[in-house]
């Protein structure tokens, strides 16, 4: 007689899949079978976890957004100051996001999503104030509002861009848009 086994860990194992597939194959083609495949599950184990795929992807993404914003917290957990704050965006874009280069796929993806629908929308949100929350702390609420949605462009251009900015310009554009320095006069 054969027993079966309990695997507790399995609709963990199928939000990481899921995080897996969307990143090599974007959303379009992740489904419930290919996810099924990459973590070697049945395929009736997805609807048992998942009403259905639009919750497994709601659920896959909240991870992502909960990952970004542990990213983002680490990074700022013993800044001191904006200068520092400077430095922790740089490394947050420069290091951390390019370690991991599935970071700025899952973004795309989930960012596509929340066009048009709400539910995803709110996850984007959660990422966003992420930010701002771990900049307000070192800067006024425009400056901090200003660094977040270059946090934002910046990765977008460094991840895609064939010339993107170096860490140093990405610096020097910091500090200016957090008002630490001043633009040099135009050439008269």
């Amino acid at each position: 007689m054969m027993v079966n086994q309990i695997d507790p860990g399995r609709r963990e194992r199928i939000i990481d899949a899921a995080l897996e597939c969307i990143a090599e194959r974007g959303v379009a083609g992740t489904s419930h079978r290919v996810v099924a495949k990459r973590c070697g599950v049945p395929l009736g184990s997805m609807t048992y976890h998942f009403t259905g795929i639009d919750e497994l992807l709601l659920e896959a993404f909240g991870r992502f957004t909960r990952r970004i914003r542990d990213m983002v917290s680490d990074r700022f957990s013993h800044v001191k100051g904006p200068d520092e704050a400077i430095e922790a965006v740089v490394e947050l874009i420069y290091e951390d996001f390019e370690t991991d280069r599935n970071v700025y796929l899952l973004s795309y993806e989930l960012y596509a999503l929340a066009v048009h629908r709400a539910d995803f929308r709110t996850l984007v949100h959660e990422m966003i104030e992420a930010g701002y929350n771990a900049l307000r702390l070192h800067f006024d609420e425009e400056s901090a509002r200003a660094i977040n949605t270059y946090i934002e462009g910046a990765s977008t251009h460094h991840a895609l861009d064939t010339m993107p900015q170096t860490s140093d310009q990405a610096r020097r554009a910091l500090r200016r848009l957090a008002c630490l320095d001043r633009l040099p006069a135009p050439a008269s």
